[in-house]
């Protein structure tokens, strides 16, 4: 680390202190742009990484609530708007009992470089509250969206910041909080994404996540001369990222053997076939259930429910070739990569937000292994939330094919762009200093136009 970069740490851990994700996520990027700020010494004088950490607006309110049976509660909201050098903010909103101010300045600021790869003119952010969906009755989680989106409304709008979903935030939540949004403001705009298809949502914005993740791992084997089709892969989370990542790898001719939840992880070593698919699809999104329900059901699959006392996480101890993390931030440690890489996994694309730890990351990094990091990999579902607001902007709807050839299209773009920035800058094969220096130096360039601002 350079002195420069050793001081800039220094300085974000005393000023932002008990936030350890946040420190993890500029620590990454600080790394990756050394080379950058020795070439492009003006970036330095102008301050632009520090102002790039330092959020632009951050909003913090209480959300009162009352459940069905009259008790009153307080949840506290949140929304981080970051950057918006290259757009309006965009990011989602994640409700989710861990959620907490340190957790959602990582994802916003990971989400300014994510945006920034998409191509599209999006801006950072990211919000949510401490608020547990899970257990809740729909009125008990309407009430909820109401309370929030009540102080929510004043500092949000199409032009300005457009919300989306995240953990705990999925169509029914979304609905809620866009008809409170409409109610309060008397106006239907596109002002948030993941909207049902029939008042302003786009086709694919549930998949995109997972099919963008998917792309990005076959565009990184075909630098390779390589695909997916035959490949195993392990699979981590239950959600639609997971879903729909396990139905693009069926679509490409790999085999899933993997998910998860809350409560332990299935195996099924025949593989998830469409068939069992559609079973976690109704038990995870219409019934709530277990994924340990899974086992109950298919003979040949095995649950195995989570035992903290270990050290590693035995879903990642598996024969595979490929990996796809889509469940939450740091699930990959260091013992978890080691584990990988001995059981033969040699691509990991990460679908979810930073769910490696910088000691499993630098692993992968070392044994030379096709590593596609959240920000590159997983910007799938931004990019298409991008695309729906543009639907929004012409009053117009594309076809499922036009919007699956757009992502398709975007997701190889951005491994191109990084594949590209990372060979210009002596690391080739290294996606994480390609995506970190590619969505630094578009966001750079526009502060720098834009002045002191």
């Amino acid at each position: 680390m350079t002195e420069y970069a050793g001081e800039l740490m220094a300085e974000v851990k005393a000023k932002n202190p008990a936030e350890p994700e946040f420190h993890q996520a500029v620590q990454e990027v600080v790394d990756s742009l050394t080379l950058v700020l020795e070439r492009h010494r003006e970036f330095r004088d102008h301050k632009i990484l520090e102002r790039i950490i330092e959020p632009e607006r951050v909003i913090m309110f209480r959300v009162p609530w009352r459940d069905d049976v009259g008790e009153f509660h307080v949840n506290r909201g949140f929304r981080i708007q970051m950057n918006s050098a290259i757009g309006p903010y965009k990011g989602g909103l994640r409700f989710h009992p861990s959620v907490n101010l340190g957790i959602l300045k990582f994802l916003a600021f990971e989400q300014v470089f994510k945006n920034a790869l998409t191509t599209l003119p999006m801006g950072g952010g990211k919000g949510g509250s401490d608020f547990d969906p899970k257990g809740k009755s729909d009125l008990e989680v309407m009430r909820f969206c109401q309370a929030f989106m009540s102080e929510l409304f004043r500092h949000i709008g199409p032009d300005t910041d457009v919300p989306a979903g995240d953990i705990g935030v999925g169509a029914r939540e979304i609905g809620y909080m866009f008809g409170m949004y409409k109610r309060l403001r008397n106006e239907f705009t596109g002002v948030m994404t993941g909207k049902g298809l029939t008042w302003g949502g786009s086709v694919i914005r549930p998949e995109a996540t997972g099919y963008g993740a998917v792309y990005f791992a076959e565009e990184m084997l075909k630098t390779r001369k390589e695909e997916l089709r035959g490949k195993t892969a392990l699979v981590s989370g239950s959600g639609n990222v997971a879903q729909y990542t396990v139905e693009k790898l069926i679509s490409l001719g790999a085999k899933a053997v993997t998910l998860s939840d809350s409560s332990g992880y299935i195996y099924d070593e025949e593989g998830i076939t469409r068939e069992k698919l559609a079973f976690i699809m109704e038990l995870k999104n219409v019934e709530r259930g277990r994924i340990s329900e899974y086992a109950e059901k298919y003979q040949g699959a095995v649950f195995t429910p989570i035992d903290l006392g270990l050290k590693y996480n035995p879903l990642w101890d598996h024969r595979a070739e490929c990996a796809f993390p889509s469940a939450t931030q740091n699930e990959i440690n260091g013992a978890d990569a080691t584990n990988l890489l001995r059981n033969g996994v040699y691509v990991v694309s990460e679908g979810a937000n930073m769910p490696s730890t910088s000691e499993a990351v630098n692993q992968f990094l070392e044994a030379g292994i096709l590593f596609g990091p959240g920000k590159a990999a997983n910007a799938g579902g931004v990019a298409t939330s991008g695309l729906e607001m543009a639907q929004n902007s012409m009053r117009i709807s594309w076809t499922r094919e036009e919007v699956d050839n757009r992502l398709f299209n975007i997701m190889k773009t951005i491994h191109e762009v990084c594949y590209r920035t990372a060979e210009k800058y002596g690391t080739p094969g290294n996606y994480v200093n390609g995506a970190n220096i590619a969505g630094f130096l578009k966001v750079a360039n526009a502060m720098m136009d834009q002045g002191l601002v």
